[in-house]
């Protein structure tokens, strides 16, 4: 079984607890870490954990907002951190203590008993991976920080049953918001974020290939979206067919079973 909790996701900050049971035995993956470790420690706390209990972190990209207190977390609890070599230059080779384990698309890794599979997505960033993670029954996966979505994009998340989907922006609320020119070409480009509409495209595909049930909206712009608008664009394109849910930018989401 596959429990999932989002402890933030946004330009505030983005984390994901993963969690398997295999054997009655947990597995726990942390996907980003962009809190300050005390943060971090709060929300863990939270969600029933300690830090110590975590297995492993996968780093999606270098932008602050999901790099955080990783190295420092990893080196107080002696935690092996899995990052694109892109990644890691971008990040000019920080010092993890021997830690540092380097992740590739395709190329697939192991939790203890989750198993992990990287992916490229288009984003602004060196060499960023997003990944899908399987226990052997169910498949996870975590899609945010991208500008479209590519075909392999596509063929990567089409045996997940449950996905942690961007919804970044209303393409509407941008275009009209208070963002300067530069950024808002950033943000609504190939090589941005996910647009509402974009995401329910996903979504509705992957529902019709027959496998997806459950979608929760991440990644929400404060600016640029609202939870309402982006659960009315996935409720269009998924109906009653998939359960939606959506991650606060600050407080996350509670624990869901993919």
């Amino acid at each position: 079984m596959i429990r999932f909790k989002s402890l933030g996701s946004g330009s505030t900050g983005n984390a994901t607890v993963i969690q398997a049971l295999c054997d009655g035995a947990p597995t726990h993956l942390l996907v980003d870490c962009g809190l300050g470790i005390r943060e971090l420690d709060k929300r863990l706390g939270a969600a029933g954990m300690l830090a110590e209990q975590i297995d492993a972190i996968f780093i999606t990209h270098e932008h602050a907002d999901h790099i955080g207190c990783a190295q420092r977390l990893a080196l107080r609890e002696r935690i092996p951190v899995y990052m694109s070599e892109g990644t890691y230059a971008a990040l000019r080779q920080p010092d993890f203590g021997g830690l540092l384990r380097l992740a590739a698309d395709g190329q697939e890794f192991a939790v203890r008993g989750l198993q992990v599979r990287p992916f490229t997505v288009p984003h602004d960033a060196r060499e960023p991976l997003q990944l899908t993670c399987t226990d052997g029954d169910a498949r996870l996966g975590l899609l945010t920080d991208l500008g479209h979505v590519s075909t392999h994009v596509q063929q990567e998340l089409a045996a997940c049953g449950t996905l942690l989907l961007e919804c970044n922006h209303d393409e509407a609320m941008l275009e009209a918001g208070s963002y300067p020119w530069f950024l808002k070409k950033r943000v609504g480009g190939e090589w941005g974020h996910l647009a509402n509409s974009a995401a329910a495209a996903l979504a509705q595909t992957l529902l019709a290939a027959g496998r997806l049930r459950q979608v929760v909206a991440a990644h929400l712009s404060e600016q640029n979206n609202t939870p309402e608008l982006a659960h009315a664009a996935l409720l269009a394109a998924l109906g009653s067919a998939a359960e939606i849910h959506i991650a606060d930018g600050r407080s996350g989401s509670g624990w869901l079973t993919a």
